[in-house]
């Protein structure tokens, strides 16, 4: 058994490449107007064409290697960029002359993975729109023919035939329709040879009866159908608290005085941290929880395995609310943050000269007043004032379900 983080991962990438701090690549794109910068290491293992690129330049004063692509626009460049930190690629509301350009773009620089995919977006929506981005892009090799078609001459043709020669025999020209042969095909009929011609035209009128030219298959995308997935245990939320303790917290959130029932718990517990997951280190939850709003912390003693706030019998537990909203939370400073964790006034704090919460010494794991002035009832009903260590604690973001 494995379990993927893809999403996390790619996240973070993204936030590097937009981090601009360590950035060792300065990319030149659209006659050196615009610039991006990367990291060689991230560069050269996601493609052999800019590990080449990278290894024949030499390092500026600053130790930065700049690659200069005047010919490519930046925002093609930008969403090569994405794809390579964060194998992501944007195609919402993108027009198709871009996405062929990025296809031309990708192919250069040798991804093919990204080629693929676009190659089949193409093939699965615009078939007929590569007839006309290959008519496009063989003009644009040549500056010399007219821009008004009705000017070209014979020899205008041959020149977008010879340079078209590579690319016309992969045109699925019978499976286009007769409307997309006449608007599309038919204006570049001299580049087409004789034959195919004829054959085209005959295929429209009397497709049953055969004839010379090849006929290519039509381009499909292979579909895998997997066999179903067996229905997998779902994995509890948390491995301190059940959906009952969650019921109860949900209803304490909103004031009531009676727990709601497993089915209507109008809150999603998402988890954010887990002691035992990510580390008991003071700073893990700073790291890691500073930002978010609207959190719960769990707690689970090591000695009585109960957990902070309840006494595991659910009907007779206590949630207690703050007096004094004075002394609700503390917002540690940064050069105590490696000593001290969660801190709720002077009642409950979490903390460890050690950088491990599940040490219990004197100065160590968890404090816990329950008789401080500021709670309506004891945060923990079995005990007094007391330091304890614990076995796991987990800090959850509370979000309303949307209906």
């Amino acid at each position: 058994m494995y379990l993927e983080f893809f999403g996390k991962l790619s996240q973070n990438f993204v936030e590097l490449l937009n981090d601009k701090d360590d950035y060792n690549v300065i990319i030149e794109v659209e006659n050196k107007e615009k610039s991006f910068t990367a990291h060689s290491n991230v560069m050269k293992f996601r493609s052999s064409y800019f590990r080449r690129e990278l290894e024949n330049i030499k390092p500026n004063e600053n130790n930065i290697k700049i690659i200069i692509k005047p010919s490519i626009s930046a925002q093609i460049f930008d969403v090569i960029l994405q794809y390579i930190y964060g194998g992501i690629v944007h195609l919402e509301n993108t027009e198709t002359k871009f996405i062929f350009d990025l296809m031309l773009i990708a192919n250069e620089f040798e991804f093919e993975e990204l080629t693929n995919k676009l190659e089949t977006f193409f093939i699965e929506t615009k078939e007929v729109k590569i007839w006309d981005y290959v008519i496009k892009w063989g003009i644009a090799q040549n500056s010399t023919l007219p821009p008004n078609l009705e000017e070209w001459t014979k020899e205008n043709f041959l020149t977008l035939k010879i340079t078209l020669q590579q690319c016309l025999p992969h045109i699925r020209y019978f499976n286009l329709s007769s409307i997309e042969v006449v608007d599309k095909i038919k204006p570049y009929k001299k580049i087409i040879d004789k034959q195919l011609w004829e054959d085209i035209n005959q295929h429209l009128l009397i497709p049953d009866r055969p004839i010379k030219s090849t006929i290519l298959p039509p381009r499909s995308v292979l579909v895998i159908e997997l066999p179903p997935r067996a229905q997998e245990p779902r994995e509890p939320f948390s491995t301190i608290i059940s959906e009952e303790h969650a019921a109860k917290i949900s209803a304490w959130i909103d004031r009531k005085t009676t727990a709601y029932t497993l089915t209507n718990i109008p809150y999603k517990f998402e988890l954010i941290l887990r002691g035992t997951r990510d580390g008991f280190a003071p700073q893990t939850f700073w790291n890691i929880c500073h930002g978010h709003v609207c959190t719960v912390v769990i707690v689970n003693a090591a000695e009585t395995d109960e957990i902070v706030g309840e006494n595991g019998n659910i009907p007779n537990s206590i949630l207690s609310r703050v007096e004094n909203l004075k002394y609700a939370i503390l917002n540690v400073r940064k050069s105590d943050q490696k000593y001290y964790g969660p801190y709720f006034g002077n009642d409950f704090w979490m903390s460890s000269n050690k950088s491990n919460f599940t040490i219990d010494t004197l100065d160590d794991g968890c404090f816990c007043n329950s008789c401080g002035d500021d709670y309506e009832k004891p945060i923990r009903s079995s005990s007094s004032s007391e330091y304890f260590s614990i076995i796991n604690y987990e800090v959850f973001k509370i979000v309303k379900k949307t209906i």
